[in-house]
């Protein structure tokens, strides 16, 4: 689809990049190119996915341990960077999120999402772009946003919240460094299978199980995220800035794309999920440490 070395000469940072859509992102920017970078909070996750997508494609990817919700340490993490050879774009794809009544939510769990999603993003696209910016230096931001910012997301209100918050940035950023040839754009993807945040939105039930109700018949393809993300960076559209591209087969419209469903769940159901979550993410703690 794209002419091969699209993406030579340019320096991406992926956040959230050792798994799932931000891993697949930067295998696709690794094969055209480009220099990648990819941080998350396990480091050895970030390791492993730096060599195995180097053994695969050869470039270079360059991991970085971080938690983004500390700004200090994000700045930096993009200091260190850009000593190095400055940041061209940036992909601002770490998130967290599970299903939840609001009434249910501790302070705790609605800032676990919110501080990665929306602090976490912004502490990320500041420090890139203010060195941009001090360095007269264009660039471009790509955002992982949800459908949900368009119709709001019961069940899932921090997220939905932060969410909104990404796409509120990406549209006020574009207006206010764009005479600096900065431009941000974000995708709302439909559902993509990732292990992680299939059991956290959907315990139970197997990935892809929104298939039966989209009208195209299928989840989406890692290949089609790849491919808007490349397009989004790439030099050919460079006028299109401040958008929110929804692709999700146009299940949003359809269905509104979103778990109002779970309005017929009652406490059992409530507490399979929250069970069901909790070990997943004792898992995961266990795996961090």
């Amino acid at each position: 689809m794209f002419s091969e070395k699209l993406l030579a000469g340019r320096n991406i940072l992926v956040t959230g990049g050792g798994t799932g859509l931000g891993k697949s992102m930067a295998a696709r920017f690794l094969q055209l190119g480009a220099d990648v970078h990819i941080c998350g909070r396990r480091k050895s996750v970030c390791d492993e996915t730096a060599t195995e997508l180097m053994d695969l494609h050869g470039g270079r990817v360059t991991s970085h341990g971080i938690d983004i919700r500390n700004a200090l340490a994000v700045d930096e993490m993009v200091e260190a960077i850009f000593k190095d050879g400055p940041l061209t774009d940036l992909v601002n794809n770490a998130a967290g999120n599970f299903i939840s009544r609001t009434e249910d939510l501790s302070s705790r769990g609605f800032d676990a999402i919110a501080n990665i999603v929306m602090h976490g993003t912004f502490y990320v696209t500041q420090a890139v772009g203010k060195r941009w910016i001090a360095a007269k230096q264009k660039g471009s931001v790509v955002s992982i946003a949800v459908t949900w910012v368009r119709n709001g997301g019961p069940f899932v209100v921090p997220s939905a919240m932060s969410k909104a918050a990404i796409q509120a940035m990406t549209m006020s950023l574009a207006q206010e460094w764009g005479r600096h040839g900065i431009r941000l754009n974000a995708i709302a993807p439909g559902e993509i299978p990732t292990e992680g945040m299939s059991k956290r939105l959907m315990p139970g039930a197997e990935p892809g199980a929104s298939a039966a109700r989209n009208p195209m018949g299928r989840v989406g393809r890692m290949e089609e995220l790849q491919n808007l993300a490349t397009f989004l960076m790439s030099e050919g559209c460079e006028w299109l800035s401040g958008e929110t591209i929804v692709m999700d087969g146009a299940e949003a419209m359809a269905t509104g794309g979103n778990f109002y469903e779970l309005r017929r769940w009652g406490d059992t159901e409530w507490k399979a999920a929250r069970d069901a979550i909790q070990t997943l993410n004792a898992r995961d703690k266990a795996a961090r440490g």
